[in-house]
């Protein structure tokens, strides 16, 4: 590795000896093909082709990387839970890939720093940090092979992060609880959504969760979805004790 290490010193460019180092501290080992980080810090705003006029750009190795997060933990989880049946399995590995999760990993490690891009970063989703961070993943996959990238999550996201009793506790979608719930007790639900820009520039969407007819909920957002989530997780408090009854 010593060798390789001089190797690189020798002809990178300066530019290229900076983002070497930078991407050796985040990993905990030396990077070898660099173009494959550079590949998961371009957004797609760049336009950026290669010569066969293929895009470059992360969203290729976010999808790479979302599978090798989903296989090296459900391998800790079936390895520490033996217990665990499919249906248990399957939600314990989606509370720690959940979108939530992943934005924070993201901005932990602050990888937004390295996008390049012609948009301007406050125009960027929340979720261009968990992005990054599953392209950041598969970047290492294709630059170290599989060993290196699940000593990556092990390290960064297993060891920190993963802590079986307090998942099994943690709450990842309200509206998927509140809905089940009336599912079970064959109760009618409907989420009536509408825009609500009121008195500010920023679209908002306000939504109104009725339960058998009647508004249990209301909440507003910039997306629908958020909106939704927000109604949810107020109508979940509401009827806790009924919702978590056995």
């Amino acid at each position: 590795m010593g060798i390789i290490k001089k190797i690189f010193n020798k002809s990178r460019s300066p530019e290229d000896g900076i983002f070497f180092e930078e991407m050796r501290k985040i990993l905990g080992f030396n990077p070898v093909e660099l173009s494959h980080y550079r590949k998961g810090f371009t957004h797609r705003s760049s336009n950026k082709t290669d010569e066969n006029g293929n895009p470059i750009n992360y969203e290729r190795l976010e999808f790479l990387g979302d599978a090798m997060l989903g296989s090296v933990i459900a391998a800790h989880l079936f390895k520490e839970v033996p217990t665990g049946d499919e249906g248990y399995l399957t939600k314990m590995r989606s509370k720690i890939v959940s979108r939530e999760h992943l934005n924070e990993l993201g901005r932990d490690l602050n990888l937004i720093k390295w996008v390049e891009s012609k948009v301007s970063a406050q125009h960027f989703g929340e979720n261009i940090h968990g992005n990054l961070f599953e392209a950041f993943v598969g970047a290492i996959y294709l630059d170290r092979g599989f060993t290196y990238c699940e000593k990556f999550i092990n390290k960064k996201v297993i060891v920190p992060y993963v802590d079986i009793p307090k998942l099994e506790g943690k709450v990842i979608s309200y509206k998927s609880l509140v809905i089940e719930w009336c599912q079970k007790e064959k109760k009618q639900f409907h989420y009536d959504v509408f825009e609500d820009n009121g008195n500010e520039d920023v679209k908002h969407f306000g939504v109104r969760l009725k339960i058998d007819g009647k508004i249990v909920a209301k909440a507003r957002a910039t997306s629908k979805k958020k909106a939704e989530e927000k109604a949810s997780q107020r109508a979940y408090f509401a009827f806790q004790e009924k919702i978590n009854k056995k």
